[in-house]
């Protein structure tokens, strides 16, 4: 096994440890979405032109889109604390490879909402939404959601790391909410004014919802859309490939300069 692998898989470990340590925290963060299903579900289902079962159906995808985003907020906490409490100084000074740290972190992260969607998943099975695709189109819509998600996290390291305050990053990650309130999570984006459609369309989370209400069968790819919410499978590829591709090595630069 390479060193990268070795100490990778050592970090996923003291990740998954911390956090089972730190029940409540997942607790809250898995629930919130639920909660906002049955309220926005039922509230909003009945004031749109959407029947109510016909909007949970429509809102789920989107609400699976913003618990992937939530990946800027756990991982900018997460990181913040480590770097604040000198947790990062302390592995700095062990013969380990030095992306192993920031990818354990990463790959826990996706680990931990790989299970924690499931709730969401089956209430959603309850209150009406269905999976009116294939068996392949939904697996492919996971791994886009997952993918997406490992996407957010290496942004959320960054900005911890560069933080180095964990009350810096709680007040900046709570600034995260607004990124599916701009986007096509909750509502359609075709009654939108011309240039905040255009903005919401090209909001990473639009793509990624697009492409999973498609893939699930929910709803079809709206006409006239932005390009990548037109194509929201490459789409949704194109930007978490861009985001990882940007973050990741930024990320882990950070991390081996070790500044605040």
């Amino acid at each position: 096994m390479s060193t990268l692998a070795y100490d990778g898989s050592a970090m996923l470990g003291r990740h998954l440890q911390r956090i089972r340590h730190n029940p409540g925290l997942v607790v809250l963060t898995q629930t919130m979405p639920i909660t906002m299903l049955l309220f926005f579900g039922y509230v909003f289902g009945s004031a749109l032109a959407m029947p109510g079962e016909e909007y949970r159906a429509y809102l789920l995808p989107g609400l699976l889109v913003a618990t992937a985003a939530n990946g800027i907020m756990t991982g900018m906490f997460q990181a913040a604390q480590d770097s604040h409490r000198g947790v990062m100084d302390r592995f700095r000074t062990l013969p380990m490879s030095r992306a192993a740290v920031p990818l354990g972190q990463a790959a826990a992260d996706l680990v931990v909402t790989a299970v924690g969607i499931v709730p969401l998943l089956l209430v959603g099975l309850v209150v009406g939404w269905r999976i009116d695709g294939s068996a392949l189109q939904a697996v492919g819509a996971l791994g886009l959601l997952l993918l997406f998600r490992f996407a957010m996290t290496w942004v959320g390291i960054l900005l911890g790391l560069a933080s180095g305050s964990e009350e810096a990053a709680g007040q900046l990650g709570s600034a995260t909410f607004m990124l599916p309130l701009l986007s096509n999570a909750y509502i359609p984006t075709d009654n939108l004014p011309g240039w905040l459609r255009t903005m919401a369309e090209w909001n990473p989370l639009s793509a990624v919802t697009t492409a999973l209400r498609d893939l699930f069968g929910n709803a079809p790819v709206p006409d006239g859309a932005a390009w990548p919410v037109a194509h929201p499978v490459a789409g949704s590829l194109a930007w978490s490939a861009a985001l990882i591709a940007v973050f990741l090595p930024l990320a882990v630069r950070r991390y081996e300069r070790g500044e605040r």
